[in-house]
């Protein structure tokens, strides 16, 4: 799951008068935008997210100022630097994150892939852990049933 959480790199446009980049949902990144969301304000040793989504995608992209995003799929975690504004983060459904060293301009863009549902939220760590345990052996369940096909 973690391997498909991407750093990705948007277009920048711009000329004396500065710089535009542009997010288009079904384009720049992989989902149409149902969304946004952002945080600002948060102090550095602030950990925000703290969750995973059973059917929400998101792109979070630091407009200003830095953070860093922990991603962990119940098997192995990953750290990325957002500190540029053109620069974003795809994280798939059901993959935990963490958002935290916030520098105090920080201002990091979330988009996502679905409306707010609270119901969609796993946001006990042990939770998300059985649940992605039972995720694994029904897809091992899955593969096997294929192959005996």
């Amino acid at each position: 799951m973690i391997e498909k959480c991407e750093m990705l790199s948007f277009v920048e446009n711009g000329d004396e008068r500065g710089h535009l980049v542009v997010v288009e949902g079904k384009r720049d990144i992989p989902f149409e935008i149902k969304r946004v969301f952002y945080i600002y304000g948060s102090d550095r040793d602030v950990v925000r997210g703290r969750h995973a989504n059973y059917h929400s995608e998101f792109v979070l992209i630091n407009v200003a100022g830095t953070s860093k995003v922990r991603v962990d799929d119940g098997r192995q975690q990953k750290v990325f630097d957002l500190d540029r504004p053109h620069i974003g983060i795809y994280l798939p459904r059901m993959v935990w994150k963490d958002m935290y060293e916030f520098s105090k301009d920080s201002v990091l863009l979330c988009l996502s892939s679905e409306h707010y549902d609270n119901a969609e939220y796993i946001r006990d760590y042990d939770e998300y852990i059985r649940v992605m345990e039972q995720y694994e052996n029904n897809m091992e369940k899955n593969q096997k049933s294929s192959q005996a096909d």
